[in-house]
């Protein structure tokens, strides 16, 4: 692990990887919007990503939180915890996103043009905050 300090306060917006969080939420908060604008066809795999892409943007917003209010000084360590949550937000990501992938694929011809690039937009937001989430966990186990 990397033994520099962790960002407090508003720096938090100006550091490297802690600046990903604004990415999570952006992208993520978008993967449920347009997840939730579909017309669902396969409930139970685009219920999955739903719950993924909201959990994880209500665990980023806290842990962003504690970032915000000085939480990282409240000998709890942080740096071990905030890797640990990016690990399993990726992992959950990917499962969500090759899902979400293969219901696309699986409704091309079962549904109007627009539902379908809602899909297919919701489906390349999922790989990227999976991206966004395996780079903020690596970046911090260096």
């Amino acid at each position: 692990m990397d033994d520099r300090p962790l960002p407090s306060g508003f720096a938090v917006f100006t550091t490297f990887p802690e600046l990903l969080f604004i990415w999570e939420l952006v992208f993520g908060g978008l993967v449920w919007i347009l997840i939730a604008s579909s017309l669902v066809p396969f409930p139970l795999i685009q219920g999955w990503v739903m719950f993924v892409s909201l959990s994880c943007f209500i665990g980023t917003t806290a842990l962003l939180f504690v970032y915000i209010t000085d939480g990282n000084k409240w000998n709890i360590p942080c740096l071990e915890q905030d890797t640990t949550y990016h690990y399993i937000a990726s992992l959950f990501y990917l499962s969500a996103s090759v899902l979400e992938a293969w219901a696309t694929v699986t409704m091309e011809g079962s549904v109007t043009r627009e539902h379908f690039l809602e899909n297919v937009f919701a489906t390349v937001f999922a790989c990227l905050v999976t991206l966004l989430y395996m780079v903020h966990a690596c970046c911090l186990c260096r």
